[in-house]
């Protein structure tokens, strides 16, 4: 009798098992599709608050101009800027107003226009050095490096809708700020002394005893300043 009752026992405790195990995969066969179609909403509603851009350039390129260029670039500074741009301020600036702050990346290149020179420009004299002169130098590109350029913050007004013009006016203001720091930092004087130290090489490995250089003012220059110095960095 003993035995009987173990063995009702073990096969009603595997009858349950079997039938919590029928019933867990049923569940599981139940709820999967809600648990995908879950999942697909909440892509769905973040694909609406993240959209990515889609981005469809005109299959039709339209040339402009096209220009022969002799430029002699020989230095390049990267810098940075943080610039805020901000328009509706005031007492009602929070029901009114728009503000960003863009962090600016950009690189300013400078040079000389080996172009603009003529030949009355390359002269010799009765020892065989060869007397030039180099255009002053100029400053060639002034650009945001748009990878790493972004809007660190932006505070719109309750009643204003975001001013569409703002960071293209903060971006133009970037690369105005960038360029006037290079020339604060003497980006010019420093592209001349290495254009001058190229161009000093150059000629000296073709044969020419030695190179002198003038200014506007017709000074010769001194070889010592067409050396470059080996301190300077490209970054200020």
């Amino acid at each position: 009798m003993k035995n009987s009752m173990t063995v009702i026992f073990i096969l009603g405790l595997l009858v349950v098992v079997a039938a919590l195990i029928w019933v867990g995969s049923s569940l599981e066969r139940t709820t999967s599709p809600l648990r995908e179609i879950s999942a697909n909403l909440g892509t769905e509603i973040a694909q609406l608050l993240h959209p990515t851009p889609t981005v469809l350039p005109d299959p039709v390129t339209v040339v402009r101009e096209i220009r022969s260029l002799a430029r002699l670039e020989t230095i390049q500074y990267s810098l940075e800027k943080v610039i805020t741009a901000e328009t509706g301020q005031g007492p009602f600036g929070f029901l009114f107003g728009d503000r960003l702050i863009f962090v600016a990346h950009g690189v300013v290149i400078a040079g000389v226009d080996l172009g603009r020179m003529a030949p009355s420009d390359v002269e010799f004299d009765d020892l065989g050095r060869v007397i030039l002169h180099v255009p002053p130098a100029e400053i060639f590109v002034t650009a945001l490096d748009n990878e790493k350029s972004y809007v660190y913050d932006r505070d719109t007004g309750i009643l204003r809708r975001g001013d569409v013009e703002l960071e293209s006016a903060a971006r133009r203001a970037a690369e105005n700020s960038l360029r006037q720091a290079a020339l604060d930092d003497g980006i010019l004087d420093q592209a001349q002394t290495n254009a001058e130290a190229y161009l000093y090489r150059l000629l000296r490995s073709l044969g020419y005893s030695d190179v002198i250089f003038e200014t506007t003012a017709g000074v010769p220059s001194s070889l010592e300043t067409a050396t470059p110095n080996p301190q300077a960095s490209s970054t200020p």
